[in-house]
């Protein structure tokens, strides 16, 4: 992706806590004579410093979304984009900010990934309504909602003592969906190449909706400009045509996939009848479980009234980080989120339930054996009896090289499915996998 001359104006992202050592500084640098209704007082917004930096930064198309004219038509006419008109950049002044360098550091003086990722879905989120604005106060707008993540790759550590800078713009639209690419830049002094300085590649999948009717809205067209806005189309295009294939191949196993429905089975089978004589290098796949549940709070939603589809993400990575360590025993490495479906929306008060599991192994690489996670948020609802699955979640993890060093004889153990349904989750998602890669 090309971020140079035509980037836009960087946003600064600051610390939204105040220091405890100068009690006379303004809540993020804010002006006290402002006449502008406090940010912190907006309502429908889920608060972080990169939220609150896109909000001040683009106060005047989000408060047109916070509300929106009553009985106002929908957009008449579609317009022309670019991808330069969308395109945006955030800064994390880490070198400089340490109460924002202590807002984001994990134990391991990196920056969190699970606070990553929400910044990174509300970025999103900002550059498809950028896209998607008309610029005109008249008509009514859309509602833009995650649809899914398509991939997020961490190409190197990211340390949370160097300034971090996150860009992203609109590659590819359908006619109801945009596909945003966001990457996350880390220059250092010995690697001050752009390309080389890439630490996180994602792309989110955005679906535009009627405000009023709820039904499927056409978006702004794209005209890609740069031969690398034309090949970042081209490949968008291929990708959805990829998710297209992957629904409708969505069909009954057939006599060659029993067959390895019964082989992934046959392992299960002995710890289940014959426990005493189990392979002890294997391990149940329902016994690599870890479960956590949260009732959804008014300060977790977004514009729209519902949960911020980043706060889902961040709380499902730490599940999946969790479940990683318990499985293998040392801290893991996170290598990449595979795939995220948003199945239906989640509300505030609603009951969430997320469950996880290590899904596969893959051990062809002894050097960088792989933990598949995936993690399944459920809304629950006690009073009626029902429960739905709302998002699933998809996460490779490997083992830090300097933990696996520190402990003899450490070996990643196979996980092995107990009944069909298991068996299916697991093939289902190695052919996800395994097309996805030979597409790329």
């Amino acid at each position: 992706m090309e971020f140079n001359c035509s980037s836009p104006t960087t946003i600064p992202v600051v610390s939204t806590f105040a220091s405890p050592f100068d009690s006379s500084a303004a809540v993020n640098g804010s002006d006290s004579t402002s006449t502008r209704k406090p940010i912190s007082l907006w309502p429908g917004m889920y608060h972080s410093p990169v939220t609150n930096a896109l909000w001040e930064a683009k106060s005047q198309i989000f408060e047109r979304l916070l509300d929106p004219p009553k009985d106002a038509p929908p957009q008449s006419e579609l317009l022309t984009k670019t991808p330069s008109q969308s395109r945006t950049s955030i800064l994390y002044n880490l070198s400089s900010d340490y109460i924002l360098r202590e807002q984001y550091r994990d134990p391991w003086n990196e920056v969190r990934i699970g606070k990553l990722l929400e910044d990174l879905d509300a970025l999103a989120g900002t550059i498809s309504v950028k896209h998607c604005s008309d610029d005109d106060s008249t008509t009514r707008p859309l509602l833009l909602v995650t649809a899914s993540v398509d991939k997020i790759v961490l190409k190197k550590p990211i340390s949370v003592d160097i300034d971090l800078k996150i860009v992203g713009s609109v590659i590819w639209v359908g006619r109801s969906s945009i596909e945003i690419q966001l990457e996350v830049i880390q220059s250092t002094k010995e690697n001050s190449d752009v390309s080389d300085s890439v630490a996180l590649t994602a792309n989110f999948i955005f679906v535009a909706r009627d405000s009023k009717t709820g039904k499927a809205a056409p978006v702004n067209r794209l005209s890609p400009e740069t031969e690398r806005e034309k090949s970042l189309f081209e490949e968008a295009e291929a990708r959805s045509k990829l998710r297209k294939r992957k629904r409708v191949d969505r069909r009954e196993f057939e006599h060659g996939e029993i067959n390895r429905l019964e082989a992934l089975l046959a392992e299960g089978r002995i710890f289940c009848d014959m426990p005493a004589l189990a392979d002890r290098d294997s391990i149940l796949l329902k016994d690599t479980h870890l479960e956590n549940a949260l009732i959804c709070q008014p300060q977790q939603r977004n514009i729209h009234g519902r949960i911020f589809g980043g706060f889902l993400m961040h709380r499902a990575f730490e599940l999946a980080f969790s479940t990683a360590y318990a499985f293998a025993g040392l801290v893991p490495c996170f290598l990449e989120v595979d795939h995220v479906d948003f199945l239906r929306p989640v509300d505030v008060g609603d009951f969430l339930r997320l469950k996880s599991c290590v899904l596969y192994t893959e051990l062809e690489n002894p050097d960088q054996p792989l933990i598949n996670v995936e993690v399944v948020a459920h809304v629950t609802r006690p009073e009626i009896r029902t429960s739905e699955v709302s998002n699933t979640f998809y996460f490779t993890f490997s083992v830090r090289p300097e933990a696996k060093a520190t402990k003899n004889g450490f070996k990643i153990r196979n996980v092995v499915p107990a009944t069909e349904e298991e068996a299916r989750r697991i093939l289902e998602r190695m052919d996800a996998e395994m097309l996805t890669r030979k597409s790329q």
